[in-house]
């Protein structure tokens, strides 16, 4: 399950430098717990399905705030990710960007968080990433995204294999297609060579060396 992943994951964010600050107080898992919880509480039936919140503000102790810092940007990307993979276990769908936001509430004590979801859509209805192996993110919009062996490309790969303009994500009625334009070595996705495919949660699009996953949050 996706609450897993995210507590192994942890575990190793957390090692060595980072290892006495949490001995005691709040625990960074617990966040992606309760986070887990409240996703499951505010989510909906809409016209795809279940639609769950994407947007989730943490307000925290000063204290505890003060304890996360030195990584604070990491733990948001993996809070994010661990909301992503949960609802891709549960088939929620999202209807805008995942987004979690953490903040100090003077109000709260050293091991206390108040978590506000909420179901915020995105602008002109379309929400996906194009995600990079090592993470890194590309947000899908209205405009087609380029794949390419190009550096102005908006998904650029510096591989031989790939060529300059090898692909595009186009958007297409609720979501996105990709298209291969023409490559000399094709464009797969999920292991089948395409000339073009609407894409799904968690579909893998391998392009040379490189395999991209296309995520609807």
């Amino acid at each position: 399950m996706g609450l897993q992943r995210f507590e192994r994951r942890l575990e190793r964010l957390v090692e060595g430098a980072f290892t006495k600050a949490f001995r005691s107080g709040l625990q960074p898992v617990e966040i992606g717990r309760r986070l887990v919880r409240e996703l499951d509480a505010g989510r909906t039936v809409g016209v795809r399905g279940m639609v769950a919140p994407n947007r989730f503000s943490v307000w925290l102790s000063a204290e505890d705030a003060e304890r996360f810092a030195g990584f604070m940007d990491a733990l948001q990307r993996e809070l994010q990710d661990a909301v992503r993979e949960h609802a891709r276990d549960e088939n929620y769908h999202f209807i805008g960007p995942v987004e979690v936001l953490i903040g100090v509430d003077e109000r709260r004590k050293r091991g206390d968080m108040k978590v506000v979801a909420e179901i915020v859509e995105a602008e002109g209805g379309h929400i996906g990433s194009i995600v990079f192996p090592d993470g890194r993110r590309v947000p899908l919009g209205q405009e087609t995204a380029m794949i390419g062996r190009l550096p102005e490309c908006a998904v650029p790969l510096s591989d031989p294999q790939v060529s300059r303009h090898h692909a595009e994500v186009r958007p297409d009625h609720d979501g996105y297609r990709v298209v291969d334009l023409g490559s000399m070595n094709g464009t797969l996705v999920n292991g089948t060579r395409i000339s073009e495919h609407v894409l799904r949660d968690g579909d893998e699009i391998v392009i040379g060396a490189t395999t991209l996953r296309y995520e609807e949050s």
